[in-house]
């Protein structure tokens, strides 16, 4: 399988997570990280559900990895994310010595690696993952932005007198 062929598969799998925190009423978010063509970690949002503000997808993913080889450090490992990482997971990103990073969408607001601090190409950072950005981006997107436009729905019925929406 070409290395095209192995992000799309992975990122689908990351999706599949992400689909998990919508049904916790989280924001869709899903992340995993491989080590030698391995799942070894999973995650996908949870800061809500768990009163936990450091529980994004990439956290939970790189917390289930290290606890599974058994130390901090995922040297050589990839982390596949549906929405680019922010200031805090790029941060545990760099500390963890990941090798690759695989996003799906860009994150114009929060988005770290290069939507904004693009934290990976400071010069203070000591250590400097691979990255890409845009596999499975539309699909990636989409799955965001649908789960928003169903809570916008869902506030708005909340509203409307009788909680239904007047025909």
């Amino acid at each position: 399988m070409d290395q095209e062929s192995r992000d799309q598969s992975f990122m689908r799998q990351a999706q599949a997570l992400a689909a998990r925190a919508a049904e916790l009423g989280e924001v869709p978010v899903g992340a995993l990280v491989v080590l030698d063509g391995q799942i070894i970690g999973e995650g996908w949002n949870r800061p809500i559900s768990s009163h936990d503000p450091t529980a994004h997808a990439e956290i939970m993913a790189m917390r289930q990895a290290s606890e599974r080889i058994g130390n901090y450090r995922l040297v050589g490992a990839e982390l596949y994310v549906t929405i680019e990482p922010c200031t805090m997971c790029a941060g545990a990103i760099v500390h963890a010595r990941i090798a690759r990073v695989v996003f799906g969408a860009a994150e114009p607001k929060a988005g770290a690696v290069v939507s904004n601090a693009c934290v990976f190409d400071q010069p203070w950072v000591n250590h400097r993952p691979e990255y890409q950005g845009g596999v499975l981006a539309d699909a990636c997107s989409q799955q965001i932005s649908d789960f928003f436009r169903l809570r916008r729905a869902q506030k708005k019925r909340l509203k409307t007198p009788g909680g239904a929406e007047s025909e």
